[in-house]
């Protein structure tokens, strides 16, 4: 097992050299052909180009000084971060990181560049970003632009060149934090003036932010092949892939703003609700927990994942609590206690539901007795719940795995079942 022991250092600071030689150019232009990519794919970005330098502020002090990447200035938000090898074009694009600052623990970043395809939302929603080694140049068949340029076009500021590894340590020691980076005329801030500014950032605890990266429209997506039904998806930051997967299995898909009411929502008469994933605290989410009651009083089936996971354990009674540092990242183990199988999961969450993992309980709610269906094998937290009285079940990952693995896509086929079965009469136990 790693160590968990913080590092000694309080500062990791990077040389970067200023000097380039002029055969540089030719060489990265080089590079670029063999890669199979071409000049305007390759960015405007030269091996001769030194960014400016930039540093990472931590709210206990600590300070790790490298080089800009992304946008120039300052950024605030909760750093944590995310273990993927791959799959950092989704992670950038996913409304679930809106409010943080991502570090990657891979050391690689950028290799195979942006593409449109990708996209998991309309734009990149991390505050901040962290990488140990850019790269410059994409080298996939796929891309069709730099990491660089689309970090440049979001205004996302961040910094390369430190410590990653060294930071990860340190906040699985001693929790996500808040955190800040500053490039430009920003960097030549004193220390106390920048660790005064991290410290007036607001903290994720307590926080919505479901309404600003919720749809402001509704808009609907229709079924593909067969139609079996209409699914109400309330927008806490949902993903592209999620939508695919819902209109896959033959839901017309209803996509409605955060800011929805439950007659709304019942006035569609919709087969069934999913709550979306999504960022921030979902002990600040009362009006959507509300909702949530109403529509399930309604005899309505629910499927929730991430944040929508969360939202129905406080529908259902329990309170839920923030994680040290969260899971994050795309290979993360959890049992399904109805199979007893195994499954790796995409996951991406701060917060858990607060339920004992063994046994059956009744819901606080009034809504009849209760399970925890899945749990991480990692720290035994509750990743998935299941109503046994009324049909509506949720899990704390991704089944839509963007990116990841697929072993957990087989819950949309079981949320079809669900509302199939409730058609045809036969409401009760999710199996």
């Amino acid at each position: 097992m790693p160590d968990s022991t913080a590092p000694d250092q309080a500062e990791a600071i990077q040389a970067v050299p200023t000097d380039a030689s002029p055969t540089d150019a030719v060489a990265s232009a080089a590079v670029a052909s063999a890669a199979g990519v071409s000049p305007e794919r390759s960015s405007t970005f030269s091996v001769t180009d030194r960014p400016g330098p930039a540093v990472l502020v931590l709210e206990d002090g600590r300070r790790f000084v490298g080089r800009r990447y992304g946008s120039e200035g300052q950024t605030l938000g909760e750093i944590v971060f995310a273990t993927g090898m791959t799959g950092y074009q989704e992670t950038l694009t996913d409304p679930s990181y809106a409010g943080q600052i991502v570090l990657m623990t891979a050391p690689h970043v950028g290799n195979t560049g942006m593409n449109d395809e990708d996209m998991e939302s309309r734009q990149l929603w991390v505050a901040g970003f962290i990488v140990r080694e850019p790269a410059r140049i994409a080298s996939n068949h796929r891309a069709t632009r730099t990491l660089d340029d689309d970090l440049e076009a979001n205004g996302v500021v961040g910094i390369s060149g430190i410590d990653t590894r060294a930071i990860t340590r340190h906040i699985r020691s001693k929790g996500a934090m808040k955190s800040g980076i500053f490039s430009g005329d920003l960097f030549g801030l004193s220390d106390s003036e920048q660790l005064e500014r991290v410290l007036s950032g607001a903290a994720m605890r307590g926080r919505n932010l479901s309404f600003e990266v919720s749809t402001v429209e509704p808009f609907s997506i229709p079924a593909q092949g067969e139609r079996i039904g209409s699914v109400a998806v309330l927008d806490l930051g949902v993903k592209t892939s999620t939508l695919t997967y819902l209109a896959e299995r033959g839901f017309e898909v209803l996509v409605l703003p955060q800011s929805v009411t439950a007659e709304h929502v019942l006035s569609l008469k919709p087969s069934a609700l999913f709550f979306s994933n999504g960022p921030g605290d979902p002990a600040a989410s009362d009006a959507h927990v509300t909702l949530l009651q109403e529509v399930l009083r309604a005899g309505i089936p629910y499927f929730g994942i991430c944040f929508g996971n969360q939202l129905l354990g406080r529908a259902l009674g329990f309170r839920t609590y923030k994680l040290p540092f969260g899971h994050r990242g795309i290979n993360q183990p959890v049992l399904d206690k109805t199979t007893g199988r195994v499954e790796i999961t995409s996951q991406n969450h701060g917060f858990a539901v607060d339920m004992p993992i063994e046994g059956i309980h009744d819901s606080r709610a009034g809504f009849g007795r209760v399970e925890v269906s899945h749990y991480s094998l990692n720290d035994q937290v509750v990743e998935g719940i299941r109503c046994l009285d009324i049909n509506a079940f949720s899990v704390q990952y991704h089944p839509e795995a963007a990116s990841g693995p697929h072993d957990a896509n087989h819950l949309f086929d079981r949320f079809r079942d669900v509302v199939l079965a409730s058609q045809h009469g036969t409401a009760g136990e999710t199996k």
